[in-house]
């Protein structure tokens, strides 16, 4: 009789464990759909514009800009400033269309005017989840966005990676905004 009551509770506490889940486990909803109000303006007239005179040119501007940067101006901040962040959905690390689109410009932008240079790829999250997980999925989402632009040509060598987390939100605030804003890799030119 004793024996068949430990196991009768025993069996109960499995039971309630396997159904309650665990303690650590965190609910987390989907994420819903943000779509910015439509908003309508009235068309208002514009008034007839004069024709202004063609204008001669010599030589094409965008030839005398681009033989006029040096290596030095190559690696100052505006050249820093042409790598575009990539964002990421939640809880995700895996790249959209839109983010190897980004990835793909940040990568010609790389390997034309930053060569020998050595990019950090910092990887950052929402403020949701534990800062140990956001921390991992901080570096994954770097290391997502390293591997794919060493498919593009860039050379594994001269990028790193480092997982900030939710330590440095782009953005304050608790709503979806705010959050889409924080999940993202951001590109910074060490040397």
């Amino acid at each position: 009789m004793k024996k068949s009551m430990v196991l009768l509770l025993a069996g109960i506490s499995m039971s309630a464990l396997l159904t309650a889940g665990c303690a650590n486990k965190e609910a987390v909803k989907k994420e819903e759909a943000v779509v910015p109000p439509v908003s309508v303006e009235k068309a208002v007239p514009v008034a007839p514009v004069e024709q202004a005179q063609p204008v001669e040119q010599t030589a094409p501007v965008q030839d005398a800009v681009a033989s006029a940067v040096s290596p030095q101006e190559a690696m100052s901040p505006v050249a820093e400033n042409r790598l575009e962040t990539v964002y990421f959905d939640f809880d995700k690390s895996d790249l959209r269309q839109d983010t190897r689109d980004v990835l793909s410009k940040n990568a010609e932008v790389i390997l034309k005017t930053l060569a020998g240079a050595k990019i950090q790829i910092e990887g950052h999250t929402d403020e949701r989840g534990s800062a140990e997980y956001n921390l991992a999925l901080g570096e994954r989402r770097a290391k997502s966005a390293q591997q794919y632009l060493t498919t593009l040509g860039v050379k594994a060598e001269n990028t790193s990676v480092i997982s900030y987390g939710e330590e440095k939100p782009a953005v304050a605030g608790n709503d979806e905004g705010a959050w889409a804003k924080n999940r993202r890799a951001e590109f910074v030119v060490v040397k």
